[in-house]
């Protein structure tokens, strides 16, 4: 896959179940629950995409993440949790999540995560499995080239 895309496809997307204690003092979503929610959907994504089994075959590692926090939420607003795979490379790829109200459409955070797959016994970064490569970019779309 090239380098990520301007202009990203979500495909996959999980509803995000807001509690009262993601509440800051504020009145708004604290930042650090988003971080929650982006995992719970990388996890669903890998799931759904890979298969059930995917992350006890394959491990990974966040290498960087960095998220925009573009307004806040407010409970018990509803919100999804965009996911979609925008770059796979032979070791590593990039998802983009995003947090979007659903009545109203508004983005609320996006964010942007390099994971690298791991040998956790060696402490090494590995290829990315072939089959764990091939079924992300068939469900985003995408050639391997």
């Amino acid at each position: 896959m090239e380098e990520e895309p301007q202009q990203v496809t979500f495909s996959h997307q999980i509803p995000a179940q807001l509690r009262f204690s993601d509440v800051d003092r504020f009145g708004h979503v604290n930042n650090s629950v988003y971080f929650s929610l982006f995992d719970m959907s990388k996890e669903r994504y890998f799931m759904d995409v890979v298969g059930k089994d995917a992350l006890q075959q394959v491990s990974i590692v966040v290498a960087n993440i960095n998220a925009n926090f573009l307004a806040p939420i407010y409970y018990p607003d509803e919100i999804v949790i965009q996911t979609s795979v925008v770059h796979l490379g032979n070791k590593s790829f990039t998802l983009r999540q995003r947090a979007v109200n659903v009545r109203t459409k508004e983005v609320k955070c996006d964010c942007r995560t390099v994971m690298v797959c791991f040998d956790m016994n060696d402490k090494v970064s590995i290829p990315m499995p072939d089959y764990f490569k091939s079924k992300i970019a068939e469900f985003e779309g995408h050639s391997l080239s």
